[in-house]
């Protein structure tokens, strides 16, 4: 008897910290509803300023970077790199849309085609810094332009950052063009340095996963080859 009694006298009690948990809460809101308000109209604010930059500032300017693309666009398909890179005098280049139009997904390609610019052109450090500022989540042209980093750092005699960007290329989407084609070129790479074991399994990978590829259809000749220079070493 004595226990039930303690028993409702706690639940009371719960229920009485409830309440006063709750009027407490209410207390809160009621004197500080002033400074909640001001809030709630600062997170609105922001929420509509955050879609009207998108659909007022970002959309126009993506309007504009793609027109103004257009040129310097058809100067890189000619091989006219300078013009692509810096404009004719009438149309700006790559270099003019990535510092107007960063923020543009137009802006931000330009980086991948000045970077494939200077690689042409050979100026290598050049290449590497603007296709390090391309970002994309892309199946093909993400690949081509971390690839694209090798090539430059192979030209540069930089073979460990070479094989190392090849691998990273290959790896960053599994299909049957940019996987084999890096995979390949590591390969290529790691023989140079006569790390041939890293050639085979690299070529390896090839043979197993990307045999209907170009690279595929003739990577047991390389594997022969790298177990060759292997056993000679």
């Amino acid at each position: 008897m004595v226990k039930k009694k303690h028993e409702e006298v706690s639940g009371d009690q719960r229920l009485e910290n409830i309440g006063e948990t709750l009027s407490n809460t209410e207390q809160f809101i009621f004197n500080n509803q002033k400074f909640i308000g001001v809030g709630v109209v600062v997170i609105i604010i922001v929420i509509l300023g955050f879609f009207g930059y998108g659909k007022y500032y970002i959309e126009p300017k993506t309007t504009e970077a793609a027109e103004q693309m257009f040129q310097a666009q058809k100067y890189f398909e000619s091989d006219s790199l300078d013009k692509a890179l810096y404009g004719d005098g009438n149309s700006i280049g790559f270099i003019d849309i990535i510092s107007d139009y960063n923020m543009t997904k137009p802006g931000n390609l330009a980086n991948y085609y000045a970077g494939i610019s200077f690689l042409k052109k050979g100026d290598f450090k050049q290449a590497i810094d603007y296709l390090g500022d391309f970002s994309a989540d892309d199946h093909l042209i993400s690949p081509m332009a971390k690839g694209a980093i090798g090539d430059a750092y192979l030209e540069l005699g930089e073979k460990d950052k070479a094989a190392a960007y090849y691998i990273e290329a290959a790896n960053m989407d599994d299909n049957g063009f940019t996987s084999p084609l890096f995979l390949y070129k590591a390969g290529q790479v790691y023989e140079l340095q006569g790390k041939y074991d890293k050639a085979i399994t690299t070529y390896t990978r090839i043979k197993d996963n990307y045999f209907k590829s170009t690279e595929g259809r003739s990577i047991e000749k390389n594997i022969a080859q790298a177990k060759a220079l292997k056993d000679t070493k």
